[in-house]
């Protein structure tokens, strides 16, 4: 029935399939940026955790009878620690972008995306009212420009704290542009959670700033923290709003209590070692530095092959060699790359050996 558009994907190259990897191969591919993802220590806190309550799964939605102890103590958890007036959980960084893109813009607002925000964003702005373009990646004079020219009864701009595929900062000016604007500030916080900051809490934590009430963070569980789930913090203004118009909210099951409970482990581990991920983090970066010339800001390394390659087959090698990276291809990225999490969990003397075997291919 779709044969003709598998084939056509098959020929640009672009076809997708799901690979069972070998647990022997060393790991720069995941987003478990800080080795989570194998600390049995949290899982077994976790299980602990869930164990106190009768019940061991949410349900129903979180308006019916699925809103649990578990899912109140890491919101709590959360404002306090990032300095937020509410939260609320979600089942996923993609739910929580769509409930936050679909709900918040109204007829005559303004909805302003970063042309390199990520899907989950994208394909919920087509779902609103309001009036929406794009803006240029981290370009806060254009972002001005969008503010300045539009109509609108409200603005909410959209943009992440470390983008997915390039690893690039958060420009802090375009917070800076919003603020003065009164635009609601989305924030996606997803790859900066766990990564960047004093005391990795992302980059309204890395830059110092104070939350506002225009100021929305939405963090995952499924990144960093070795999890699944995610959460939103905002003013209880607005979760207030989106708890009775978000449909990715009211019509789906609560989020799983048990990866709730894994995900507030991981935040717990993160407050109490902080120091220490921090100076791993950082001595990764600097073998990214030293090996391949790239100066990262957090643990995503967008390589750029130096000639036309296949960047499946570079990926291929790199298995054959025992390494397992990424290799993104369009329409994800304008070109194809090789993505690679230095995750701290991994011996710095195979992240070496990486480097060397990706400049050795790519001659």
């Amino acid at each position: 029935m779709y044969n003709n558009e598998l084939n056509a994907l098959h020929k640009a190259n672009r076809y997708r399939s799901r690979k069972l990897y070998s647990e022997d191969l060393i790991d720069f591919s995941s987003n478990d940026y800080l080795g989570f993802a194998d600390h049995k220590t949290l899982f077994e806190r976790a299980v602990t955790q869930v164990s106190m309550y009768r019940s061991h799964a949410p349900k129903a939605s979180m308006l019916v009878n699925g809103y649990h102890p578990i899912h109140q103590e890491l919101e709590a958890f959360l404002t306090r620690q990032n300095g937020f007036e509410a939260a609320i959980v979600c089942g996923s960084g993609f739910l929580a972008n769509f409930s936050l893109i679909e709900a918040l813009p109204r007829k005559k607002d303004l909805l302003i995306l970063d042309e390199e925000y990520h899907a989950s964003g994208m394909i919920a702005s087509k779902t609103v009212d309001a009036t929406v373009v794009l803006c240029r990646h981290n370009d806060a004079a254009h972002l001005e420009e969008l503010l300045k020219a539009q109509t609108y009864q409200r603005a909410i701009v959209a943009v992440e704290g470390i983008y997915s595929m390039s690893g690039e900062l958060l420009n802090p000016e375009m917070i800076q542009v919003a603020d003065r604007y009164n635009a609601l500030l989305i924030v996606d916080e997803a790859h900066s959670v766990g990564v960047v900051g004093k005391n990795l809490r992302g980059i309204f934590d890395l830059y110092n700033i104070i939350p506002k009430e225009n100021h929305i963070k939405m963090g995952t569980l499924g990144k960093a923290l070795g999890s699944y789930g995610a959460y939103i913090l905002c003013s209880a203004h607005i979760v207030d709003f989106l708890q009775n118009r978000a449909k990715a909210i009211i019509y789906t099951t609560a989020p799983s209590l048990f990866d709730i409970a894994l995900g507030y482990q991981g935040l717990l581990y993160i407050l109490k070692r902080k120091e220490l991920l921090c100076a791993q983090i950082a001595q990764k970066q600097m073998i990214i530095k030293e090996g391949l010339g790239l100066e990262i800001e957090g643990l995503i390394v967008a390589y750029h092959p130096k000639k036309a390659t296949n960047i499946v087959a570079m990926q291929q090698l790199l298995l054959d060699r025992g390494f397992l990276v990424g290799a993104i291809r369009q329409p994800t990225v304008k070109h194809p790359i090789l993505r690679i999490i230095p995750r701290i969990n991994e011996r710095d003397e195979d992240l070496v050996v990486l480097c060397e075997s990706i400049k050795e291919l790519d001659v």
